[in-house]
């Protein structure tokens, strides 16, 4: 029994001083520094020169290991060490040798998730005058995602005549272009809502697509080992990159150089110096970094910064790379299977991968740790989301609406009647294409 306990100031009695003891544990604050609490008591900074500089410091006999008692003969000197052990305690087994990752956590909103259109001044920094553009940016998006359960189906058309394997669209959203296994580069007008453009490079399967700035030309990776540059203006082929010995799963292009992932086991980078567009000259490419792996790569992604590269391969091993340095920083067997799709969390603090196993990994990408796996009922082939909730595409066709934290299903919703293999958002993230095993395109929007 504990008697003669004197409340702080602040608590009107036991009741409110555990209320509130209650809410600052479960606090915001706290979630976001928990980790340095586990660095102290269980970490990095428990031991060595680490905890000297967090003042951490307690008496050699309290740390696990600090002394052998079994190699004490004396009886007297390990009675006086047991009690002087048993008086001071010990510190906790040490877990972690290098600084915990930050727990993942829902970001303070100022868009109430009850209602689509109030946001409130008081938790706002600035004026509503003083918002920047960026700002309105980042609260249209926030506002997408927090209503992101809201997507209808607006508008669907079948045009390939096998799976759809990649989407891109100009950045006026007139004009859609796909690739499929049937081997053809489509473009599909969203006014006429029609196909204004087919175009077959090679008789073997189009992995991905993507339009490189200015809206000039499209790349599309092939199965049959290269990447085909495509004129837009002139509607003809305008380039070619030979640079794989096996299939080019995926493709992304940043700040004019071109990263292809291939089944050769590499993903490379390329420096690509544009031809001139009314002359014969084509691009020239010179090849910067060659990103090694065990087995086939099947999907890559880059950071908002586009220094780290993280690659999945078909054995489900995901690789974390410096790509200035063009050296491995991570690597883990994360999946069981094919790594279907992976992409950072727009802080590029987290990475997220989904597998041939049925599940979600987030791995923190400072660290390498991984810290969240979700179980899934089926494969989900594709996603987007935006470090806190997922928007996937699942094996048998539906979009599905992932809380992470919870690690739960929120929202079910009928799409196509085959595999979702891959998925358009834009900027915003009010509007989404999806492409389907089933030969279609869907046009997704959000109704608030």
């Amino acid at each position: 029994m504990v008697e003669d306990v004197e409340l702080p100031p602040w608590a009107s009695g036991p009741d409110d001083f555990l209320q509130k003891s209650q809410e600052a544990l479960e606090s915001q604050y706290v979630s976001e520094h928990l980790h340095e609490w586990i660095d102290i008591i269980f970490g990095c900074k428990q031991k060595g020169s680490e905890a000297v500089a967090a003042h951490n410091v307690f008496h050699p006999l309290t740390y696990e290991g600090g002394v052998d008692l079994n190699s004490i003969m004396d009886p007297n000197e390990k009675v006086a060490l047991l009690t002087q052990i048993l008086e001071f305690g010990q510190t906790p087994k040490q877990l972690f040798t290098v600084p915990h990752p930050r727990r993942i956590i829902p970001k303070l909103k100022s868009l109430s998730r009850t209602s689509s259109h109030s946001v409130s001044i008081t938790e706002s920094p600035v004026s509503p005058n003083e918002e920047s553009f960026e700002d309105l940016t980042e609260e249209s998006i926030t506002l997408a995602w927090n209503n992101i359960a809201k997507l209808k189906l607006d508008e669907q058309y079948k045009i390939h005549k096998e799976a759809i394997t990649g989407i891109a669209v100009t950045c006026n959203g007139s004009s859609v272009f796909t690739t499929s296994q049937d081997s053809t580069l489509k473009m599909f007008s969203k006014e006429s809502k029609t196909i204004q453009r087919s175009v077959s490079f090679s008789n073997m399967a189009l992995s991905s697509c993507l339009i490189l700035p200015g809206d000039t030309t499209v790349l599309s990776s092939s199965w049959d080992n290269h990447v085909y540059f495509y004129s837009i203006a002139f509607g003809r082929q305008q380039d070619i990159l030979m640079g794989h010995d096996d299939a080019v799963s995926k493709i992304c292009w940043r700040d004019g150089r071109l990263y292809s992932a291939s089944w050769d086991s590499t993903v490379k980078v390329w420096h690509c110096v544009p031809g001139e567009t009314l002359s014969n000259k084509k691009h020239r490419f010179e090849l910067l970094a060659e990103l090694e792996h065990d087995v086939s790569v099947n999907t890559i992604d880059l950071n908002a910064a586009n220094t780290i590269l993280a690659s999945g391969t078909k054995e489900g091993t995901i690789s974390v790379w410096d790509v200035t340095t063009a050296t491995v920083l991570h690597q883990l067997p994360c999946h069981s299977g094919t790594v279907f799709d992976a992409a950072f969390s727009p802080d590029s603090r987290h990475l997220l991968s989904t597998g041939e196993d049925c599940c979600f990994k987030v791995i923190d990408v400072q660290t390498g740790m991984l810290i969240s796996s979700v179980t899934t009922d089926e494969p989900q082939r594709c996603f987007k989301w935006d470090g806190n909730t997922i928007l996937s595409g699942s094996q048998s066709g539906e979009l599905l609406i992932w809380d992470l934290l919870g690690g739960k299903v929120t929202e079910r919703i009928k799409g196509h009647t085959g595999a979702v293999m891959s998925m358009w958002m834009n900027e915003q993230c009010n509007s989404v294409i999806t492409g389907g095993e089933d030969k279609q395109i869907m046009f997704w929007k959000l109704q608030y």
